[in-house]
């Protein structure tokens, strides 16, 4: 049985950690996101999904 988890919940999940434990404030939350959105919005975003895409098949290659 294979369970897929999507990209986005586990960088939730590390930003909640930072969030919680290392001391990120939300104005420092908020630039991330809108960077990230804007960063997407690019032609960089098919080239960063792609590398994401590549990294997370090689973690999971058996």
């Amino acid at each position: 049985m294979t369970i897929s988890i999507p990209l986005w919940v586990i960088v939730g999940v590390v930003v909640y950690i930072a969030w919680r434990y290392m001391g990120l404030r939300i104005w420092q939350l908020l630039a991330c996101v809108a960077f990230g959105v804007l960063l997407a919005a690019t032609s960089a975003g098919p080239e960063i999904n792609h590398f994401l895409s590549g990294l997370v098949h090689w973690l999971t290659k058996p």
